[in-house]
């Protein structure tokens, strides 16, 4: 059975708009209190959101649903993806629910679950809430009286995983004498984030630390770096560290002001645990996007990728069933699974700056263990998505292309998951090359699509 409602990263939309708008979110929390409550004795749910102004009304519409069926709701404010996988598990909540559209502009927002291992429900979870959400009779018999559920808010929320960050961060090191830029995205971590770097003895510089509901990720954070790494020469910082408006990923540029995307930073990571023996299985696991650069400075150091399909969730799927404790994504999507459970950019930047104690070395030092391809992506519209494997034009071309690069290239087409449009991708060790590789199979791509319809 297909999903409906769910994405690869929760319910995703244009808020107060259908599937976004109060009506499903009270649905969806009462869906929520009855999966629950079916599952645990005296359950209880968290609520986090970002910093969108949209979020106070799905919240309050969330928590109506789940305390109309008899279900408690403890709100925690603002908060980080990652702190609210976090508070899920260390308050011995049933669920936590995130209220954020991530990386997105202020006028969309999200839904996602997680389960009381801080877990995002697999698959099959969020195919019973839908069938639930979309029923006829989702509340028949309602509770009345002292069974109808309660709300309170958890006032020291950023408290708690203030400090479970903090002690992440090796005893024997501080942040004392290192300047931090630090930018929050306007978003969830823009209270915690700075506290944590702070009282580990960090000088920071905050940038996008002033959400007013409607400019989170606004020219700034994670997808907007390039003023960070102004600032990081202005002030001649030793790092930067850019988070996007959920806090579940980190973007973070050098001394110099060289922005670094995720698939450095895992080779950075990958060498420091393979050399004190810490990675498992010596392996890493990102997706199909991560640059082969990142791989062959694996192979280098003995080490080894395993990609997965595009999206953090499939890179956590795969942690766990091999056991796995580094992975991620080229787009700053972070996953130590010795500590947490989803991807964490605060936690990440913590490991990144005892690396860097550790070694005693600057950012710019660290980086040259890795050297990226040339990657470059085209998206083209196309009228139908005809399955790749059925393009036996197509599949010749990529045969081709690949045998004139050899292990110096590859090329990866797909289609988008939210749009009808293929994605042509070539890495190669020589720009022009791969602006022409990309160029011809767009071409044949489309004039393949267009001869099987």
């Amino acid at each position: 059975m297909q999903k409906k409602l769910f994405g690869t990263d929760g319910i995703r939309g244009k808020a107060n708009l259908y599937p976004i708008n109060s009506e499903v979110a009270l649905k969806l929390g009462q869906a929520i209190g009855i999966y629950f409550k079916q599952r645990h004795p005296n359950p209880k749910i968290l609520i986090g959101k970002d910093t969108r102004r949209s979020g106070y009304m799905l919240e309050q519409a969330l928590a109506s649903g789940i305390c109309s069926v008899g279900v408690h709701v403890n709100f925690l404010g603002p908060l980080p993806t990652p702190g609210i996988a976090y508070l899920t598990r260390g308050l011995r909540a049933c669920a936590g629910i995130v209220i954020s559209a991530s990386h997105n502009p202020y006028d969309d927002n999200g839904i996602k679950i997680f389960a009381h291992n801080g877990k995002k429900l697999d698959d099959q979870a969020e195919l019973t809430l839908e069938k639930m959400i979309l029923s006829d009779n989702l509340n028949e018999n309602p509770p009345v009286g002292t069974k109808v559920g309660t709300a309170k808010r958890i006032d020291d929320a950023i408290g708690q995983y203030a400090v479970f960050l903090k002690e992440r961060f090796p005893r024997e090191y501080t942040l004392e004498g290192l300047r931090i830029v630090l930018d929050c995205a306007n978003g969830a971590a823009y209270k915690v984030a700075p506290k944590v770097f702070e009282e580990l003895g960090a000088d920071v510089m905050l940038i996008g630390a002033e959400p007013n509901g409607t400019n989170i990720n606004e020219g700034c954070g994670a997808l907007h770096p390039y003023n960070l790494a102004e600032k990081v020469k202005r002030y001649k910082a030793n790092i930067g560290i850019a988070l996007d408006g959920d806090a579940d990923r980190i973007i973070v540029c050098d001394e110099k002001g060289a922005i670094l995307d995720g698939d450095e930073y895992l080779a950075i990571l990958a060498m420091h645990m393979i050399k004190n023996k810490t990675l498992v299985k010596n392996t890493v696991v990102s997706t199909i996007m991560s640059n082969i650069g990142l791989e062959q400075a694996l192979n280098k150091f003995g080490g080894k990728l395993v990609r997965t399909q595009v999206g953090d969730r499939y890179v956590m799927e795969e942690m766990n069933k091999n056991s796995y404790n580094l992975g991620g994504e080229q787009s700053g999507h972070i996953i130590l699974s010795d500590h947490t459970t989803t991807g964490d950019g605060i936690l990440a930047g913590l490991r990144l700056l005892a690396v860097m104690r550790n070694t005693n070395m600057n950012l710019s030092e660290l980086r040259t263990i890795i050297t990226k391809f040339p990657q470059v992506t085209k998206s083209v519209q196309v009228k139908k998505k005809v399955p790749l494997d059925e393009l036996k034009t197509l599949q010749k071309e990529i045969q081709k292309i690949e045998k004139e690069m050899g292990a110096d290239g590859r090329v990866l087409i797909r289609y988008s998951g939210t749009e009808n449009k293929a994605r042509i991708m070539v890495e190669g060790k020589k720009i022009e090359e791969v602006n022409t590789y990309v160029d011809h199979l767009t071409k044949v791509t489309l004039a393949s699509i267009e001869a099987a319809l």
